[in-house]
């Protein structure tokens, strides 16, 4: 059974707490804080050619079963259409973009949030000039 988010915030364990650029790690109640300044970069190309740009926070935390990752799609790049095995949220924090789902293609922009639930197959890429900044949440196996 996969646990919900309530009883993860709820569990009140001992978490590891890493000091961002200094290497140093201590055990602290309840909290994780990581700065995108000093998350590794994963750089991507996806089809179409431009540069995609992954920041994974908390990829290296035990017993965690999130992934929340940022994503930079530069002019050019996409997320390829695919097949969701989990629930996704993608939520949109600048730029436009255009979401293929199901077939069904429609615009997305700042603000907007869209919940891909499992077993459908969906797609993003940038509109226009500007690159498309997004968040992605989902529960990993």
């Amino acid at each position: 059974m996969k646990p919900n988010m309530k009883n993860i915030f709820l569990a009140g364990i001992m978490l590891l707490v890493c000091y961002p650029g200094t290497g140093i790690c201590q055990q602290t109640p309840g909290y994780i804080l990581e700065v995108e300044k000093d998350i590794e970069q994963v750089d991507s190309l996806h089809f179409g050619g431009g540069l995609a740009i992954g920041y994974s926070f908390f990829s290296e935390v035990k017993d965690f079963d999130f992934v929340f990752r940022k994503r930079v799609l530069t002019p050019g790049a996409a997320i390829q259409y695919h097949l969701q095995k989990e629930d996704e949220i993608y939520y949109i924090l600048s730029g436009r973009g255009e979401m293929r789902m199901n077939d069904e293609v429609f615009e997305v922009s700042s603000g907007s949030a869209v919940l891909t639930r499992a077993g459908s197959s969906h797609g993003l890429r940038p509109l226009g000039d500007e690159e498309l900044v997004l968040i992605i949440v989902y529960m990993q196996d």
